[in-house]
């Protein structure tokens, strides 16, 4: 048995993290203890945490890494069902997605080559302002779209409200 300080109880030795600083081999704090110390830590900093885990997730490494998963059957599979999942839970906006598509298909409606916002040539994204609306859409490309979403909220269909 090993006494953790932190919560002033003896436990098992398997409670602890290995450590070279003991001479035992265990640390001070048992597991429970240093995870609770984490996430008091992470809750007094979340913005710096926050910061940290967009910056870090954006690490060339860990970009490859998602490219690779996803490509296994595993990834896709995984893929495959939280598209599923957001279709559930999103129908109405599913809904406008799928008029956008169409009317395309179908020539109703035309994708610009240029950007609404900056005027950039780009890969255009068809954006909602107002799920209501399904086919009146914004043509924005990557950069433009994100920046939209930061700054503004899209009117969201009335069942939506309501969950």
């Amino acid at each position: 048995m090993i006494y953790c300080r932190y919560c002033e109880t003896e436990k098992a030795e398997g409670d602890f993290y290995q450590s070279s600083i003991r001479s035992d081999g265990k640390s001070g704090d048992c597991k429970e203890c240093i995870r609770a110390k984490a996430r008091a830590n992470r809750a007094n900093n979340i913005e710096a945490r926050r910061e940290f885990d967009r910056q870090r997730a954006n690490n060339p490494d860990r970009v490859q890494a998602r490219k690779d998963y996803q490509r296994t059957e595993r990834g896709q599979r995984k893929a495959s069902a939280a598209k599923r999942a957001y279709a559930e839970r999103n129908p109405t906006i599913r809904q406008a997605h799928n008029a956008v598509n169409n009317a395309l298909r179908d020539g109703k409606i035309v994708r610009p080559s240029c950007c609404e916002t900056c005027q950039q040539e780009a890969e255009l994204h068809g954006h909602h302002c107002d799920y209501n609306k399904p086919l009146d859409v914004m043509w924005l490309c990557d950069p433009c779209h994100k920046q939209w979403h930061k700054d503004n909220t899209p009117i969201y269909c009335d069942e939506r409200k309501l969950a």
